[in-house]
Order: C-alpha cells, then sequence, then structure tokens
C-alpha cells in the first residue's frame, strides 16, 4: 500500500538540499534529502507536501543513466 507522506515528516527542513539545475523563473525546483536506506525527492516550492522516496540503489541507477545520457535528457 502506498501512503503518501509530507516531506516535513520524512526529515527536517534543514536536510532538504535545492538541485543545482533547479531554477526558480522556470519553476524547475527541486530538492533532495538522505534519509539513511532511501532518497527523498520534493517540489521546493511546497515544502509541506508530498515527497517521492526511492531506495538508494533505484535513485543511483537513475542518476546513471541520465548521465551516460541513456534517458535521451542532458544533463
Amino acid at each position: 500500500m502506498n501512503r503518501t507522506r509530507k516531506s516535513t515528516d520524512l526529515a527536517p527542513e534543514g536536510a532538504w538540499v535545492k538541485s543545482s539545475y533547479s531554477s526558480g523563473a522556470e519553476g524547475n525546483c527541486v530538492e533532495a534529502a538522505n534519509l539513511a536506506s532511501e532518497i527523498g525527492i520534493r517540489d521546493s516550492k511546497d515544502k509541506a507536501g508530498p515527497a517521492l522516496v526511492f531506495p538508494r540503489s533505484s535513485w543511483a541507477a537513475f542518476v546513471a543513466s541520465l548521465s551516460a545520457g541513456e534517458l535521451g535528457i542532458r544533463a
């Protein structure tokens, strides 16, 4: 069963780090938090909103694929 949790319930505000690729002008604002065995991702414009949570291994595979250009998106 999936449950949505507020990002502030997952990690304190100081634990969230804004992506260097985020830009407020375009509305693409992403923050990540180290949640021990998982990685939390949230929209920085909605700090009390929901967060996506990924196992570290899945997040690492996603980042590696993105960096290698395998997803058709330039990082």
